[in-house]
C-alpha cells in the first residue's frame, strides 16, 4: 500500500509528493508497474468516460503487453463470446476498437459496455491474457477477476452532484481484489502519488478494516400485500418490528437521543442568558425577527407557490364550470367546456368559452394566483367549440345567467404590486412602533440578551428537527409498514372484514406478482386501463418510462414521444403521469418516500427497438451506451413477463407476450449479465 510509480515513498518520480497534482500518463504508469512485477493489475478510474480515455491513451501510447500467441486467443475468445451480435452491429458498438485494444492485453470495463465485451474482458483477464483492466467501482461486486495489484489514481469519486472521499470500506472493497488465489503469496494496492495526496488519510484508510454495515431495507407495496395475505397484518407488523433492519435504526437513535440531550442542556443555558429584568426577552426577540424578516422580503408569497396554487386550481375545474377570468382591472366571466386535463405533460389548460363568444384555453400565467368556479351551467351533450350556432347559443345562456343576478363573484383580485408593497410598509412601521414600546427596547443589555437569544433560536431549530429525526425512527419500519398499507387500504387493494382484520382484495390479489420498483404504480396503470389500448411498441416504450432511470449527467427533461402527445402512447404516458401524481400526493400525505418519477428518456429507443428497427436507429439520437440500452430492456423485459401474468385485461396480457419477444432480440437476448 502507498508505492509510487517513479520513486519511492518520497516520491521523485512522475506524480509524486514534490512534483505538483500532474497525473502520471497512463502507458507510463503501465511500463512502470510491469517493470516492477505487478501486473495483472485493475485500475479503479471513477468514470466511464475516464476508462475508455484510459485505453485509448495505452493504444495511442504504443502500449503492447501480449505475446503473439496471446494475442491470438484473446482474438479467439472475442469472437466466440461476440458471435451473437450480428455483423451490422459490429461497428455500431464499437467492436473493432475495442479488440484491437485487447490483443494488446489492455481494456475498459464498465456498466456502458456490452454484457458480450464485459464477458470477454473477464475470461480473458481471468485467464491471464489480458493485462490491464481500467475499471468502474462495479467490478468489486461479485465478478471473479483476481488480479496481482489493485491501482487507485485518487481517493476521490463523483457521486453524481459533488466530489467525496472514498470510505475504508469502499476502499478494502477496491483494494480487496489485488492477490491472486494459489498463486500470489501476497497483493499489492498501489496508490498514485499526487501533490495533494495526505499520507496520513491513506494510511487511516488502508487500517479502518472495520466499518459499519448499513442495512438499506424497507418495506415495499408488493411485500406488504404478500405479508398480510400470508401471516395477517398485526402478525407482519411483529415480524418487521423485530427485524435487523429496526435493530439497526433503533441503536443509531441511542447516539441521537444523547444529541438531544445535550441540545436541552445548552437551551436551558442560552434562555436563562437571554432573560431580562425587564420584561419577556423571547417575546422581544420574535417581534425583531419578524421586523427583519419582513425588512428582507421574506413574507412576500414567492412566484413559484403561486404558480403552484394557479395550477391547481386549473386542475380542479370541470364542464360546466362558469369562472371569473382576471383581465386587466375587470374580471370575464367564461364556462368550462372541456377541463383540459388530457392535453399534456405541463398540466391542466381548461378550455372556456366566453360572454363575447370567444373560446380560449387558460393557462397558469394568464389566472394570477388561480381561478375559482363562481356559478354552474348546464353545456349541451353534443356542444362543439368549432360550431359558430353552439358557440352563440351557450354564450347567449351564459349572459342571461349573469344579468339574471344568478352569476355573481369576482376573480380572484391581481393585486397590483405598488398595493402590496403598500401594505407591507405599513406592517414595518407597526412592528416597528410596537418593538419601541416593548419594555425590553430600554434594557441597557439589550445587545448581549439579543446575541444569546440569536443562538438560542439557531439550536432550538437544530433541536426540533432532531426529535423529528428521532421519532422518524423509533418505530420506523413498523410505522412505514402501517403507512404503506392506509395507502394500499384507500386504493382499495386492501379492506377490512367483518371481524376487524385486514384482508386482501381481488385486486390486491394482482399485486402481489408485481415485484418492480414502481410495483404500486404499475398495478395502478394495469387496474385503470392506462395502456389498454396500446399495441406492442407502445406497451414497451410505456413500461420504459416507469422502468427508466437516466444517470444524473444524462437526464433530458424533455423527450419526444413517438407520435406525439396525441398519438396512443402519447395518451398513455399522460395518463400514466397523472396516475403517478395522485400516489406521489397520497404518498407524501402519509410521510412515505415518494415512488419514483417517470423518466421518458428511453421512451423513444424501446419504441423503436420493439418496432423490429436495427441497433443503429435506435442508439443513433439516444446518446445511451449499448450497455445501458441492453441492460434497461432486459429489466423491461422482465416487467413486461409479469404484466403478461398479472394484467386484469386478457388482450393486454397477450400484448405483453407479444412485446417481451419483440424487445428479447438481437443483442438483449444474449444470455449475459
Amino acid at each position: 500500500g502507498g508505492r509510487r510509480p517513479g520513486g519511492g515513498p518520497g516520491g521523485g518520480g512522475p506524480g509524486g509528493g514534490g512534483g505538483g497534482p500532474r497525473p502520471v500518463p497512463r502507458p507510463v504508469m503501465v511500463d512502470v508497474l510491469d517493470e516492477a512485477g505487478l501486473l495483472p493489475a485493475i485500475v479503479f478510474i471513477f468514470s466511464r468516460a475516464g476508462c475508455d480515455a484510459a485505453v485509448a491513451q495505452c493504444l495511442a501510447g504504443g502500449l503492447r503487453l501480449t505475446s503473439p500467441a496471446e494475442a491470438e486467443e484473446i482474438r479467439f475468445i472475442a469472437e466466440t463470446r461476440c458471435a451473437s451480435i450480428a455483423p451490422e452491429d459490429l461497428d455500431v458498438v464499437g467492436y473493432w476498437g475495442f479488440v484491437d485494444a485487447l490483443v494488446r492485453g489492455v481494456a475498459a470495463h464498465h456498466a456502458g459496455m456490452l454484457p458480450a465485451f464485459k464477458e470477454t474482458v473477464e475470461e480473458a483477464f481471468a485467464r491471464g491474457l489480458v493485462k490491464v483492466v481500467f475499471a468502474t467501482e462495479t467490478l468489486a461486486l461479485g465478478i471473479n477477476m483476481p488480479a496481482r495489484s489493485v491501482v487507485l489514481e485518487k481517493l476521490v469519486k463523483w457521486d453524481g452532484s459533488h466530489h467525496v472521499d472514498i470510505t475504508p470500506g469502499e476502499y478494502t472493497q477496491l483494494t480487496g481484489r489485488a492477490g491472486r488465489r494459489g498463486i500470489d503469496s501476497e497483493g499489492h494496492a498501489v496508490v498514485l502519488g499526487r501533490g495533494d495526496l495526505d499520507p496520513m488519510a491513506l494510511a487511516g484508510l488502508a487500517s479502518k478494516r472495520l466499518y459499519p454495515l448499513r442495512s438499506a431495507f424497507r418495506p415495499t407495496y408488493n411485500m406488504a400485500v404478500n405479508l398480510v395475505a400470508q401471516v395477517g397484518r398485526v402478525r407482519a407488523r411483529e415480524v418487521l418490528e423485530t427485524s435487523f433492519a429496526q435493530f439497526q435504526a433503533d441503536r443509531g437513535v441511542v447516539g441521537l437521543a444523547r444529541q438531544a440531550q445535550s441540545h436541552a442542556e445548552a437551551l436551558e443555558g442560552y434562555a436563562e442568558a437571554m432573560t431580562c429584568h425587564l420584561g419577556d426577552f423571547g417575546e422581544y426577540f420574535a417581534l425583531r425577527r419578524e421586523l427583519s424578516d419582513r425588512e428582507r422580503g421574506v413574507h412576500r408569497a414567492s412566484a413559484a407557490a403561486r404558480r403552484q396554487q394557479a395550477a391547481a386550481s386549473l386542475q380542479g375545474l370541470s364542464v360546466g364550470d362558469v369562472v371569473a377570468v382576471p383581465s386587466g382591472r375587470r374580471s370575464t366571466y367564461a364556462v368550462v367546456v372541456d377541463p383540459g386535463t388530457h392535453g399534456g405533460f405541463e398540466g391542466a389548460r381548461p378550455m372556456v368559452l366566453t360572454t363575447e363568444r370567444e373560446v380560449r384555453r387558460l393557462s397558469v400565467q394568464e389566472v394570477g394566483d388561480g381561478i375559482k368556479a363562481v356559478g354552474r351551467l348546464r353545456v349541451p351533450k353534443g356542444f362543439s367549440p368549432r360550431a359558430a350556432s353552439h358557440r352563440r347559443d351557450l354564450a347567449a345562456t351564459l349572459r342571461g345567467e349573469i344579468n339574471a343576478g344568478r352569476i355573481t363573484g369576482a376573480a380572484p383580485a391581481r393585486r397590483r404590486g405598488r398595493a402590496v408593497a403598500e401594505d407591507e410598509d405599513e406592517a414595518i412601521a407597526a412592528l416597528r412602533r410596537e418593538l419601541r414600546a416593548h419594555p425590553c427596547h430600554q434594557c441597557p443589555d439589550r445587545e448581549e440578551h439579543a446575541r444569546w437569544a440569536e443562538r438560542w433560536s439557531r439550536l432550538e431549530g437544530e433541536h426540533r428537527a432532531l426529535v423529528r429525526r428521532i421519532e422518524g425512527r423509533t418505530g420506523s419500519i413498523a410505522v412505514v409498514f402501517d403507512r404503506i398499507c392506509e395507502v394500499l387500504d384507500s386504493l382499495g387493494y386492501l379492506a377490512t372484514d367483518d371481524d376487524g382484520g385486514t384482508v386482501v382484495t381481488d385486486e390486491g390479489r394482482w399485486l402481489r406478482r408485481i415485484y418492480a420498483e414502481n410495483d404500486l404504480l404499475l398495478a395502478e396503470c394495469l387496474r385503470r386501463g392506462a395502456w389498454a389500448e396500446l399495441d406492442v411498441p407502445g406497451l414497451a416504450a410505456a413500461v420504459s418510462a416507469v422502468v427508466y432511470s437516466a444517470r444524473r449527467d444524462d437526464r433530458d427533461r424533455s423527450p419526444a414521444v413517438p407520435g406525439g402527445p396525441s398519438s396512443r402512447l402519447g395518451i398513455a404516458l399522460d395518463a400514466t403521469t397523472r396516475i403517478w401524481s395522485e400516489l406521489d400526493d397520497l404518498e407524501s400525505a402519509r410521510r412515505i418516500e415518494s415512488t419514483q418519477p417517470l423518466d421518458l428518456g428511453l421512451v423513444a429507443p424501446v419504441h423503436r427497438w420493439a418496432a423490429g428497427r436495427g441497433l443503429d436507429a435506435v442508439l443513433r439520437d439516444a446518446d445511451l451506451a449499448a450497455g445501458d440500452f441492453v441492460r434497461w430492456c432486459k429489466q423491461v423485459v422482465d416487467v413486461l413477463d409479469q404484466v403478461a401474468k398479472a394484467a386484469p385485461d386478457a388482450r393486454l396480457r397477450e400484448t405483453a407476450r407479444k412485446a417481451v419477444t419483440a424487445v428479447r432480440r438481437g443483442v438483449v437476448a444474449y444470455a449475459g449479465t
